[in-house]
């Protein structure tokens, strides 16, 4: 398999997060991580969009031709694929914490933080779009104040004592802030904490790169 990445980029990172973390307990996965050169265009290819149709990263590519190219899809992949060390949990109880944790995650935390860095400060160059920007720095605010609450009772990661997906999807738009300068967690102290904690692990270090 080959996993088409852009590091730094928010979605990439968690699904990297994500294979780090299941390497860390032991599971082997066979696949291959290359980056895409979107300064080249490398992305916009009737090769790539042929396998990823809107030219975004990642995009999995399996032995047999299909290709995923949705960060969570390729997670769910992944977990049905190498299934030991679980990272949804094991019961239909903690899977359901887990699943609801990390669409916060994403819908509540990444997507208005990528809407705000695009509309502040954009690695694409996007015009400025204040309205779009308070917008999105309003939603995001309410999330973190939820996480930096669920947080209060000084647990590791988002579930508790183990890390899942959502842990991966949170750091994954932190790092993206943290990329345009842009994040500020002096409001949420719990949320820092946990940031600080989870970026010192080994499979943050070996993938984060800000």
């Amino acid at each position: 398999m080959i996993l088409h990445d852009l590091p730094g980029a928010p979605n990439p990172t968690r699904v990297r997060l994500y294979m780090a973390e299941k390497q860390a307990q032991g599971v082997a996965m066979d696949v291959d991580v290359r980056t895409v050169n979107i300064f080249k265009r490398a992305n916009r290819t009737p090769e790539y969009l042929a396998r990823s149709p809107f030219g975004t990263m990642p995009m999995l590519e399996l032995e047999n031709g299909q290709s995923i190219f949705e960060s969570l899809a390729i997670i769910e992949y992944l977990e049905e694929r190498y299934p030991d060390a679980p990272m949804w949990g094991t019961t239909p109880e903690a899977r359901a914490e887990a699943r609801n944790l990390e669409r916060v995650a994403d819908v509540r935390v990444l997507i208005p933080s990528a809407t705000y860095v695009h509309a502040t400060n954009s690695p694409l160059r996007l015009t400025p779009e204040p309205v779009v920007a308070a917008r999105a720095i309003e939603q995001l605010r309410s999330a973190l104040a939820w996480i930096d609450l669920l947080l209060s009772d000084g647990r590791t990661f988002l579930a508790g004592e183990r890390v899942t997906v959502g842990d991966c999807t949170l750091q994954g738009a932190l790092q993206f802030m943290r990329f345009r300068e842009l994040e500020d967690l002096a409001d949420f102290p719990n949320v820092a904490r946990w940031s600080s904690g989870y970026r010192q692990r080994g499979p943050a270090r070996e993938v984060l790169i800000f």
